[in-house]
């Protein structure tokens, strides 16, 4: 390997780190960390989320759906980029999760009627909401049910809202064609299924483990 490249690539690491801790996380927002830490589910790494505060911020989003709670960091992210109405669906098989998510909620004082906690799997509970009721629909749960997900998710998306997609490099597992695991072939498919697909405009960004976004045509 030469110098150069040598140096390209560390450049880009720092780069990353830069950019994960250029918008900080607060208290409340660590210690929903630190629970998920303590309970053993991922949590959405800082770039990523303040990706996500972003995008609720510039569409103004006042009905969002979040497919996988865990402890309720991507929550307070979305929830402070969304208008003052606006309301999160959020669901979780894990009650003990969804359990600590609302201690975080309490604790960013964000008022009852904000959030919408549903304990169940989002393959039962996503057919049972509204077609094309909400601006943002964020996936970032079980892997293995990506593709029922996206695909429930670009159903419920308005025209012109945006489906974002977490751990969509899967541990820089996605890039390498070399690793063709059963879990990592579910996460690259599912970004050829939307890079191809009509119904959106796609983008990857690098952030966090993978931001995968489409906007609903």
């Amino acid at each position: 390997m030469s110098s150069d490249v040598g140096s390209n690539r560390s450049g880009k690491a720092s780069g990353w780190v830069y950019c994960e801790e250029f918008v900080p996380e607060d208290d409340v927002l660590l210690r929903a960390r630190d629970r998920a830490a303590e309970l053993g589910c991922p949590a959405i790494r800082p770039g990523a989320g303040a990706a996500l505060r972003v995008l609720a911020a510039a569409l103004s989003a006042r009905s969002v759906v979040e497919v996988g709670t865990g402890t309720g960091v991507a929550s307070l992210w979305l929830l402070r980029g969304m208008p003052a109405d606006g309301v999160l669906t959020t669901i979780d098989v894990e009650v003990e999760h969804q359990r600590a998510a609302k201690a975080a909620f309490a604790e960013a004082g964000l008022a009852p009627t904000r959030t919408r906690t549903i304990p169940g799997r989002a393959s039962d509970v996503l057919p049972r909401l509204t077609d094309g009721a909400y601006d943002l629909v964020l996936v970032a749960a079980d892997k293995h049910g990506y593709p029922e997900y996206v695909e429930q998710a670009l159903r419920l998306l308005r025209p012109g809202g945006v489906l974002a997609v977490d751990g969509a490099l899967h541990h820089d597992r996605v890039a390498d064609p070399a690793r063709r695991d059963e879990l990592t072939t579910v996460v690259r498919e599912v970004g050829r299924s939307l890079r191809t697909d009509d119904r959106v405009v796609p983008a990857l960004l690098p952030s966090g483990d993978g931001l995968l976004l489409a906007v609903r045509r």
